[in-house]
This record gives C-alpha cells, structure tokens and sequence, in this order.
C-alpha cells in the first residue's frame, strides 16, 4: 500500500514535471517564433530598400550630409546608395520631372521656393527634417577687418558707394562676387546688382567659377589684407577661419518680391533684403514608398544646429577631407545621430564603421 501511494505521487510528480518542461520548450518556440517574425519584418524592409540616389551637391556642408545618408542607409537600413553630383537648381529640376535622384539631404529651399511646394503639393515629393536646424544665413558679406576700419559701412548702399575698397581682381572697376552657374544665389545676386544699380556705382560681377573659386576669392582677400565684397553662407568652415560681416540690405525683407522676382528672371527687379533662408532635405515619392519606415522617419529627425556643422567643416577644411571622411568624424565623434535611429540600427551603424 505504501509502495502503491509511492508509485502514484512518482507519477503524478512525473507528470508535472513533463509538463513543466514541456510548457518551457513551448514557450522557448513560441518566443522564438516572435523573434524571427520581427526579424523577417526588419529584413523584409532592409532589403526593400533597394538602390536609392543622392544627389551629393556642390558645397561641402551638402558634402557631407551626403556621405552622411550613404552611410547610414547602407550600414542601418540595408540600402544600395549611389551618390550623383548635384546643384540647386538641375538637381531641383530633375526630381519633379524625373523623379530623381530620390534624395536631396540639404536643399535651399528658398531658391526654388514655389516649384518645390507645388511638388510636395502634388506627392512628387516630400519633406524630410529641416537639416540647419537654426537656419542658414545667406546674404552679401565683407572681411571683418574691413567693417572694422570702416564702421561706416553697415548697409549695400554703404558698400556700394566706395568702390575703391573693393578691387577688380582684372582691375579697375569695384567687385562684387558672385555664386557659381547653377547656384540660384547667382539669380539673386544678378538681381540685387541690377536692383541697387551697382553698376552705375562702379561695380562688375564676378563669377567665381565654383564653390572652391569662392572661397579662394575669399582666402586670397584675406592674405592681401584687401576688400572683397560678394555673396556667401552660413555654416561654412571659411566663416570660421576668415570672419566676415553680414551687410544690411537697409530696405524690409518682400516675400512676394522675393518669390515672384528676387528668385527668378525678372526684368525689372526691386530692392529687396535677403529671405531667410530654411534648408530642408527632400526625398522622391519613391523613396518613402519604397526605402522603408525606418530610413524615412531617419530623414524625418536627421537635423543639426549650424555650430555643429561649422566644427565638422571646420575639421574638414583643416584635414583636407573628403565629404566621406566628414561624415565618419561625425558619426565617431558626436552622439546627436544617436537620436535619428532605433538601437539596433544604432549597433548596426556603429559596428560597420
């Protein structure tokens, strides 16, 4: 009888702990079910992805921004990213007429103000973050060493009256410096010149030839100690080695001049003051139906203050590196792109450089 009573809570125990066990494995496989499941899913919109192009344009802020995306496109979200040279305007015309490239990471969205909204009216495209989170500044600009032997001149009209101070890299006549073909800036700087009559006052243009052409415009000024009038941006590394001025238009800022002829051809152009200038990225209608959530919402936060940028450029100029390498010091050396992607992306990111 004792033995009997025995056997029974042997078995009864033995039954318990079979299902134990089996309650173990059918939770293990239940859990690793749900694993794979999600795994599928990420993989599933990794390799949706599929190649994506960005347009890598002509500055080295948009520079790096575009070997920032190839970067994190790649390594985060399985992409295939070609870059394609790119500037302003060609680069704004072919993604609403061809829909490509399917990145745009740093758009001046000023410069092409009401043929961009009307895309992103229609679904050809679509915002991402604003990239220059406090703005970009664009205007016409003098050597601080400049302004500070001449406090007098605060404003255009002040410049433009001393056109001594300002030489001709040809001779004779005033300079005033202006953007490279296919930059719109050089829209709105013809425009300007035209506006404040500054060839009257004793002023040509000058083309730079390039965004490098500019900037050793600007070099070349500072080494002779001599005056350079002309347009250019922030954040740049070149404000930060060569501090300049910003110069007061000295007239109200007219958004519906600006848009409707500042910005454009126009045959008859007013004074104006240089608009504010917000810098967005944009993407094609292709690439957030296609690239994914997660590459679409890392679009949607991707976004930096311009001190950050000026010390990435900064670095840049001084190391003499290419967009590539900018954007692998950045990725290296400063956490704000922690916060543009989920963890495991973050690992994946981190591991790959």
């Amino acid at each position: 009888m004792f033995q009997l009573i025995i056997r029974k809570i042997n078995k009864w125990e033995l039954r318990m702990i079979l299902f134990s066990k089996k309650s173990v494995i059918v939770t293990f496989l239940i859990g690793f079910a749900m694993i794979f499941a999600v795994s599928c899913d990420r993989n599933q919109e990794v390799s949706d992805c599929g190649t994506i192009s960005v347009a890598e344009m002509d500055w080295a802020s948009a520079e790096m921004f575009a070997n920032l995306d190839k970067v994190v496109l790649e390594k985060g979200f399985g992409c295939d990213v070609e870059l394609v040279p790119g500037s302003t305007q060609p680069t704004t015309a072919s993604m609403v007429s061809k829909g490509e490239p399917d990145v745009a990471p740093e758009m001046w969205a000023n410069a092409n103000r009401i043929e961009l909204d009307k895309a992103v009216d229609e679904g050809k495209l679509h915002y991402g973050a604003m990239i220059l989170s406090s703005y970009g500044e664009e205007g016409w600009w003098i050597p601080q060493y400049l302004a500070d032997a001449n406090p007098d001149i605060q404003t255009v009209e002040d410049a433009l009256a001393r056109p001594d101070l300002f030489p001709h890299p040809e001779g004779g006549d005033g300079a005033l410096h202006t953007c490279p073909s296919g930059w719109n800036c050089q829209i709105s700087t013809g425009n300007l010149f035209k506006a404040f009559e500054a060839e009257s006052k004793g002023f040509r243009l000058v083309d730079p030839g390039s965004g490098a052409g500019l900037d050793g415009s600007i070099a070349e000024a500072y080494n002779k100690k001599q005056g350079w009038l002309g347009y250019y941006w922030a954040p740049t590394a070149i404000l930060g080695k060569y501090p300049m001025k910003r110069l007061d238009f000295g007239v109200p800022f007219d958004a519906d001049e600006w848009a409707n002829c500042t910005s454009q051809d126009c045959a008859d152009p007013k004074k104006n003051s240089w608009v504010l200038s917000e810098v967005f990225t944009y993407v094609t209608d292709r690439f957030k139906n296609q690239a994914g959530s997660g590459a679409m919402d890392y679009m949607e936060k991707r976004a930096l203050p311009n001190t950050t940028v000026n010390e990435v450029l900064a670095w840049m100029a001084d190391q003499q590196a290419s967009g590539e390498d900018a954007a692998l010091y950045f990725l290296k050396n400063y956490s704000e792109w922690h916060d543009w992607v989920d963890a495991d992306t973050r690992k994946q990111i981190e591991a790959a450089i």
